[in-house]
């Protein structure tokens, strides 16, 4: 199984202009991971933010497939009822080809009105449009003409190219029972950052999705995914990471004021314990710990699951963060 790394998100630093600087480091990330002997890399989606949170993931899949040989490429996730269904398909099936296989399409709702608005979908349907898009894909892929006729979409008859060499696995990201059991009746798997009690549940309905449908559950993927910070001390690891993790959870309750905003991203604002909770899925301490409490999710779960360290922090250095991933390359992912 192994540990993953990610979420790359090729955003600016607080102030900062430099665009090419974001999409050579991931790039340059992306080979960190794999020489580090992470089982796969992911990126996240998000649209008109002011540090360009990154927008096109199979653009960026594309080219980490071309700098790699060996790594797993993730996303996770692309905003499915943003994109068109047969561009979605066109895209990963080329991306799949770039990779020589190496795609795991990771799908989600998001949530932000002004993505929705901006780029043309609608927001409160954006379940059934998921629903469509999850029967639409695999005739896609077969190279074979079909056609669809859905509420939300109303697709002719068309054999879509280029075909992948192969499946695409396809994951949902969510965490309501409804996109979970939507996962075990329609993709090959979840990839999650719930809590671990969340998680459980999340397992729970899942198989008990896969089971009504008919599916064995032996097929379907869990990944779990949260922040890891491997430190000698969880003071120790708070103190050196605080900050950067606390600019990464206030970023989202600033995206959609900051679609109108002109200018350089600014600095998150002072940190307010009492106010704003840190990301859901935080470890922060001696490795053996985070290991402990990897370990013992999965056994609570009684199912295989992969994990994904979410420890792309945008505002660290890239010596910073290279130093962060060695050390869970190193003292966790060899003990999950």
């Amino acid at each position: 199984m192994g540990l993953g790394f990610g979420l790359l998100s090729a955003q600016l630093r607080p102030g900062e202009t430099d665009w090419r600087r974001a999409y050579r480091d991931t790039v340059d990330l992306a080979v960190a991971a794999e020489r580090f002997g992470f089982e796969s890399i992911w990126t996240t989606e998000h649209h008109f933010v002011d540090d360009g949170y990154m927008p096109s993931l199979l653009v960026v899949s594309g080219a980490l497939a071309a700098a790699t040989s060996r790594i797993e490429i993730g996303t996770g996730v692309v905003l499915a009822p943003l994109h068109h269904p047969l561009r979605l398909a066109e895209d990963a099936a080329t991306a799949q080809l770039l990779s020589d296989g190496r795609l795991t399409l990771g799908l989600g709702l998001g949530w932000n009105p002004i993505e929705y608005e901006g780029l043309g979908a609608d927001l409160r349907l954006r379940g059934k449009a998921m629903d469509e898009i999850l029967t639409i894909l695999p005739q896609a892929w077969s190279g074979r003409p079909f056609h669809h006729r859905g509420d939300i979409y109303d697709l002719p008859a068309v054999a879509v190219r280029p075909v992948p060499h192969g499946p695409i696995p396809v994951l949902i990201g969510g965490g309501a029972e409804p996109a979970i059991r939507r996962a075990g009746r329609l993709a090959d798997g979840l990839f999650s950052n719930a809590t671990a009690a969340q998680f459980l549940d999340q397992v729970r309905w899942a198989t008990d999705e896969l089971e009504r449908v008919g599916r064995d559950p032996a097929t379907f993927r869990f990944i779990h995914y949260s922040v890891l910070i491997p430190s000698e001390t969880a003071e120790k690891g708070w103190a050196e990471y605080g900050d950067d993790l606390w600019h990464m959870t206030w970023k989202y309750s600033d995206m959609e004021a900051s679609a109108t905003r002109s200018g350089p991203p600014p600095s998150a604002p002072p940190y307010d314990p009492d106010r704003s909770p840190l990301t859901r899925s935080t470890l922060v301490g001696p490795a053996d710990h985070i290991v402990e409490e990897l370990n013992q999710l999965r056994d609570s779960a009684g199912i295989p699951v992969d994990f994904v360290a979410r420890s792309f922090l945008a505002t660290m250095s890239d010596s910073r963060q290279k130093e962060l991933m060695e050390r869970l390359a190193t003292e966790v992912a060899p003990y999950v």
